[in-house]
């Protein structure tokens, strides 16, 4: 983003329909953010989360990973219940709504 043309107020994060297992995760600069959006900031960056993937999103850890073929971001997800072989598609089960509320 620091490289970037314009100047984003961070990185907004979603789910869509797609793909061989039936979803994909989606990844772009935002410009503001929409009043109905989870606002997250982590190690100076803010991450914002579409409103619609919430439930899908719950407890993931989002990292980027390089190696010698590749540098990506990575999605650790406990509610992805599957994924297609090719990796660009995956099956998400949306967390219940008690994983919502605060424990004791």
């Amino acid at each position: 983003m620091a490289n970037a043309e314009r100047s984003y107020e961070g990185v907004r994060v979603g789910i869509k329909n797609g793909g061989c297992a039936g979803m994909s995760y989606t990844m772009e600069y935002a410009e503001a953010a929409n009043p109905l959006d989870e606002v997250v900031e982590d190690k100076g960056v803010k991450v914002l989360i579409d409103p619609k993937a919430v439930l899908f999103l719950l407890g993931t850890e989002m990292d980027y990973k390089t190696d010698k073929l590749s540098a990506q971001f990575v999605f650790n997800n406990p509610n992805q219940t599957s994924a297609c072989g090719c990796g660009e598609s995956v099956a998400i089960t949306p967390a219940a709504n008690g994983a919502l509320e605060a424990t004791n």
